[in-house]
């Protein structure tokens, strides 16, 4: 599906592959997300650590998470765990939350 949809769109800057194929080097500017909540908790946790902490400097990830699915919790801990997010929206029970890189929350002290 995401392959197809970048053909539909002639985006020729996507790679679609399966998450233990990205080469462990590989960084991202941007990491655009609905986070399969239900996943549970410790499955999600352990994903968004994994990918969050591929941001470049100055990288951020966008998440849409629903109010009633955990996402004013999963702020807290994310910037609980150097990852700071903030708020940027909310409509109909959803929340759009920008997630800071971790290196970018170091090198600011926080």
């Amino acid at each position: 599906l995401c392959a197809a949809n970048a053909a539909r769109n002639e985006l020729t800057n996507v790679r679609v592959c399966a998450p233990d194929d990205v080469p462990p080097d590989v960084r991202f500017a941007a990491i655009w997300s609905n986070p399969a909540i239900r996943i549970g908790k410790s499955a999600l946790h352990e994903m968004l650590l994994r990918w969050l902490g591929r941001l470049v400097p100055g990288g951020e990830a966008v998440l849409v998470v629903h109010k009633h699915l955990g996402s004013d919790s999963l702020q807290t801990w994310l910037t609980n765990r150097n990852l700071p997010a903030i708020r940027l929206a909310s409509s109909a029970g959803y929340r759009i939350l920008r997630v800071a890189s971790a290196i970018d929350a170091a090198s600011d002290g926080l």
